[in-house]
């Protein structure tokens, strides 16, 4: 008696389960790598915003250097505004006839008091603030002084505000308050606490007022920065 192999199985039984594996793989290998290019194009972006900001932000400190420059040859004449240069005479805080009467705050941005009806906007690109939505600010009269040249590629705009109640000459009106630094001979003006080589030499008898300085910064992808110097 003669044993008969048993049949194999047929190769053409077996066609396509291979590929069909393959193509899972390739799919899934495919899902990966465009995770992979989107998780780096991400963070290069992000890297490159925080890059534009940083720049917007250094291009400040020369904005805010013109506009010192700018206190220093007008001196002679910051008792009253200037809105042509980005100057006012007072902090803009108080009402301009009685300085005391307090007003609506400043919002620099037009987003940090939203909803605030009482809030002043500062006009920087001389649009009369239409970005604001109808009936949210009170006042839009200062305006931002651009700067000349661009900074980097950078625009920039300034406003200077004398930090006094109101407009005019605090030496000759008494109803003027300013915030002053303290002098040699006031209470407090001591050098204690703090490490100087000058035995607190800032201190003078001819003290000035301060003066708020307020840059804002537009940079390459619409980044935008706002800083505020004392």
């Amino acid at each position: 008696m003669r044993l008969q192999n048993s049949p194999t199985p047929s190769a053409k039984s077996q066609q396509g389960v291979s590929l069909i594996f393959a193509l899972v793989a390739l799919v899934a290998l495919m899902l990966g790598a465009l995770a992979m290019v989107r998780n780096v194009d991400s963070g290069t972006q992000l890297l490159g915003n925080l890059g534009f900001k940083q720049d917007a932000t250094a291009a400040a400190d020369q904005a805010t250097r013109q506009a010192i420059a700018w206190l220093n040859v007008n001196a002679a004449s910051l008792t009253v505004d200037i809105p042509e240069s980005g100057y006012y005479a007072s902090s803009r805080e108080f009402d301009a006839d009685d300085g005391v009467t307090a007003i609506g705050p400043i919002d620099v941005t037009g987003q940090q008091y939203v909803g605030t009806a009482t809030r002043q906007l500062i006009d920087w690109d001389d649009n009369k603030c239409t970005s604001a939505a109808k009936d949210t600010y009170a006042d839009c009269s200062m305006k931002g002084k651009g700067i000349d040249e661009p900074i980097n590629g950078n625009s920039a705009s300034y406003v200077i505000l004398r930090l006094c109640n109101k407009t005019g000459d605090y030496a000759t009106d008494s109803t003027i308050k300013c915030a002053k630094p303290l002098t040699a001979g006031e209470a407090g003006a001591t050098g204690r606490g703090e490490i100087s080589y000058s035995e607190a030499a800032r201190y003078t008898t001819n003290s000035t007022t301060y003066f708020r300085v307020l840059v804002r910064v537009q940079g390459f992808r619409n980044t935008t920065s706002v800083t505020e110097t004392i």
